[in-house]
């Protein structure tokens, strides 16, 4: 087995140090990537330490793989003092070739430069519209270790623990509903909790009320437009907790949506009300009684005269009684207007009637008429 030299065990330690350094920094980096999707907030502190420990190890590794190539060397050298190494010196022997020559020539082609690049522009930083705060009513100061997990979109549902299921970041319409879940930590009830839907850069649909959801565990937003809002193209979903930016993600919808169903919109008809006829209740006429005046009763009484001779018979006056007055009632008329017609009885006195005396032949008798009083 031959000997190694002090250059050649060098080269070794210094690859050596390179590649752990290497692995432990991968390593590092991908055990925190993973801590973010534990939802128990110890065991994810305990994977992100355990990654950063891995990532100061091969920052550490690295400073030594560099001070080993600089330095252990010459240190090497100061202990061990270097022995020539015998150098071979090769004999070139020229050999003739074959110069071939091309029987084609290449024309050189048009290279085409295209007339527009285009430049990528700088996304600006997720921010909360102006007509949104104006909604807030939670508390605006968050907690300082609060946090979101990355966002898995679904349009199927979610489990009974509040995930995605089937999570995917492109879909083909009819797409139908979306759901975008989430894991959190660190949170208080209270605090405005804000998500936005955007389609590129306009806002479709938002959400933003305060947090009821205690300190850990999944939480989602859903979005429900009619078939015809889901136009294709990039979709993204931004959290916030007050006015601060927390997590955004992106999902693409593909294909173009069905075409919006018309609605039927019904016709009022008009049904005639039957018309009303107004019943008049005709007044009664007013029946007058007439009130009959009894007369006053008159004797009439004969003084005879010296010397004659009266009849025997006296002839007495007849009392008559004036006949009774009927009361006519009139009948009534019902007419669409009725109109009253008073009616007056006539009353009829018949008057008593005068005696005619009687006197003897040759005699001149003056009646008297006494009243009886």
């Amino acid at each position: 087995m031959p000997a190694l030299d002090i250059q050649s065990g060098v080269k070794m330690a210094v690859f050596l140090a390179g590649l752990l350094a290497a692995i432990s920094l991968i390593s590092g980096i991908r055990v925190i990537q993973r801590s973010r999707n534990l939802s128990f907030f110890r065991m994810r502190r305990d994977r992100m330490v355990q990654g950063w420990r891995r990532i100061f190890g091969a920052i550490i590794l690295g400073i030594v793989a560099f001070s080993l190539n600089q330095y252990a060397e010459p240190i090497a050298y100061s202990f061990y003092t270097p022995s020539p190494t015998p150098t071979s010196t090769s004999t070139i022997t020229l050999t003739p070739t074959v110069s071939l020559t091309p029987s084609i020539t290449l024309s050189p082609t048009i290279t085409e430069t295209p007339s527009e690049s285009n430049t990528p522009t700088v996304s600006p930083t997720p921010h909360i519209p102006l007509a949104i705060e104006g909604k807030f009513t939670g508390t605006l100061t968050p907690p300082v270790d609060a946090l979101f997990s990355s966002i898995d979109f679904s349009n199927i549902g979610l489990d009974g623990l509040n995930r995605a299921i089937d999570p995917t970041d492109t879909f083909t319409n009819p797409v139908g509903s979306m759901f975008a879940a989430f894991s959190y930590n660190g949170l208080a009830d209270g605090i405005q909790w804000t998500a936005l839907w955007y389609r590129q850069d306009e806002l479709v649909s938002f959400e933003t009320k305060p947090w009821d959801g205690g300190t850990g565990g999944y939480g989602f937003s859903e979005w429900h437009p009619n078939a015809a809002e889901w136009l294709p193209g990039e979709y993204q979903v931004q959290l916030f907790l007050g006015y601060d930016w927390y997590q955004v993600d992106f999902f693409d919808v593909i294909g173009n949506p069905p075409p919006p169903t018309p609605t039927l919109s019904p016709t009022a008809t008009e049904t005639a009300l039957p018309s009303q006829t107004p019943t008049r209740t005709p007044t009664p006429t007013p029946t007058l009684t007439p009130t009959r005046t009894q007369p006053p009763t008159a004797t009439r009484t004969s003084t005879p005269i010296p010397g004659t001779v009266l009849p025997t018979d006296t002839p007495t006056p007849t009392l008559t009684k004036p006949p009774t007055a009927t009361p006519i009632t009139p009948t009534a008329t019902i007419t669409r207007r009725p109109l009253a017609t008073p009616i007056t009885p006539t009353v009829t006195i018949t008057r008593w009637p005068t005696p005619t005396p009687t006197f003897a032949p040759g005699l001149t008798q003056t009646p008297s008429l006494t009243p009886v009083p």
